[in-house]
């Protein structure tokens, strides 16, 4: 009989062919879930097809924590090891095109560009996970930097930001605002960054809307990166600017809108400071 405890070899082999399964599932290759747990089972000292199972459940939840897509067939289940989130990292490490690789890569077959986002209500204390699951999934995000490593992801970034420059002028054209449409301005990628937001657009009735765009494959309460410009700019212009958050992207993109105040929805932590000489 296997000891309670996994191994890091154990948990090394586990999380390898968790991700062998991940990359078919989000390239749409066919692959069978029993198939994988039979041919790990004698290289697991003995363990159960259900231990098994229940270790990629593990993982997806690992996943979860770190902003990443899972497959939607082992639903995340928490309570988990630190020593698995470290297998994960080591995989990670190991594997430095997972994170880097192309969002239009990730996609699931049939996918369009101008697809609907589903837009929903934001995250907040009334629809929150459990306690002990939500800190787990924050303490893994903040160990790893998730907010940081979407920050610095400019293909996903860019991605999203078009995906939402598309729907912007999508929506327009359906109210019959073609002449609002067409003056729908990609404002990052025209004039930069430094406008603190990503894109100008509409409401139908002509109002400005200048949306900032976060963009994570994670989960809805995947932490993110906002800068001092962008909070000011956002205060400057409560009326006009709005947070514009997409997530679940590599899967099905989904979203919510957050409006100034931000500090009424989100808890705003100092990760950097401008060192001056006395």
């Amino acid at each position: 009989m296997p000891s309670e405890s996994w191994t890091d070899a154990q948990n090394d082999l586990i999380v390898a062919d968790y991700f062998a399964m991940l990359a078919d599932d989000l390239s749409g290759r066919p692959y069978n879930k029993a198939e994988h747990r039979r041919a790990l089972l004698p290289l697991l000292n003995g363990r159960s097809e259900g231990s098994v199972e229940f270790k990629h459940q593990n993982i997806s939840a690992v996943l979860k924590g770190l902003g990443e897509g899972w497959i939607p067939g082992y639903k995340p289940a928490f309570n988990f090891q630190m020593s698995l989130v470290d297998a994960v990292a080591r995989w990670l490490a190991l594997n430095p095109a997972w994170l880097g690789r192309s969002p239009d890569m990730n996609r699931a077959a049939g996918l369009q560009e101008d697809a609907a986002i589903w837009i929903g209500p934001p995250p907040t204390l009334s629809n929150h996970p459990p306690p002990q699951e939500l800190e787990q999934m924050l303490h893994i995000a903040r160990k790893f930097d998730v907010a940081g490593r979407d920050e610095r992801n400019r293909a996903l970034g860019r991605a999203g930001e078009e995906r939402v420059l598309t729907l912007e002028r999508t929506s327009l054209r359906q109210a019959g605002r073609d002449d609002l449409a067409r003056k729908v301005r990609w404002v990052s990628e025209e004039d930069g960054d430094g406008a603190g937001y990503d894109i100008a657009s509409f409401s139908p009735g002509g109002q400005a809307r200048l949306i900032e765009v976060k963009t994570t494959n994670g989960w809805e309460r995947t932490p993110f990166h906002i800068t001092r410009n962008e909070l000011a700019v956002a205060d400057e212009r409560r009326s006009e600017w709005l947070l514009f958050r997409l997530w679940n992207f590599s899967r099905e993109p989904r979203a919510f809108e957050l409006y100034p105040p931000l500090d009424a929805h989100v808890t705003l932590t100092a990760t950097a400071f401008v060192a001056g000489f006395h």
